[in-house]
């Protein structure tokens, strides 16, 4: 957190010196003060390095999250929009393999955020996660997809 607070230290000071204290002033100076302390990572500790590596993989979550969203949305409306019923509701559970807390809640909202899915519980364990899902022909390929999309970004995002 130093090499963010540094960020954004630098950025205000950046907006005091421009004297332009609008929105785009600060991200033009959060951009700059991020450029120069990725120059100068190798003075931080290695704690704080993980903001920069954080900083490129951060954007990638984002846009991957949107990816599934949009997916999943067209196959609901799909299957809503369709003549024939394809809904295939159940619920499986999912081996986990998040641990903390932070990347379990992060999955579990995930899956609760893209449409057709919904998180039921996590076992008292914290192994695994009950998972609803509308479309669940073949359950292997729902964790398939689970684990190949949405915990691996979580995890890489998380450690």
């Amino acid at each position: 957190m130093r090499a963010f607070s540094h960020n954004v230290l630098l950025t205000i000071f950046w907006m005091l010196v421009t004297e332009s204290f609008t929105l785009a002033n600060f991200l033009v100076g959060f951009f700059i003060s991020f450029l120069l302390l990725l120059l100068a990572r190798s003075l931080f500790d290695p704690t704080s390095r993980r903001y920069f590596t954080l900083a490129w993989k951060l954007p990638r979550f984002v846009a991957l999250m949107f990816w599934e969203i949009l997916l999943s949305s067209l196959q609901v409306a799909r299957a809503v929009l369709s003549p024939r019923v394809r809904i295939r509701p159940g619920i499986l559970a999912y081996p986990l393999e998040a641990r903390s807390d932070l990347e379990i809640t992060l999955l579990a909202n995930l899956i609760t955020l893209t449409p057709g899915t919904l998180s039921l519980d996590v076992s008292t364990d914290r192994r695994v996660l009950y998972v609803h899902g509308m479309f669940m022909d073949d359950p292997k390929a729902v964790m398939s997809s689970i684990h190949h999309s949405l915990e691996k970004a979580v995890l890489e995002v998380t450690r």
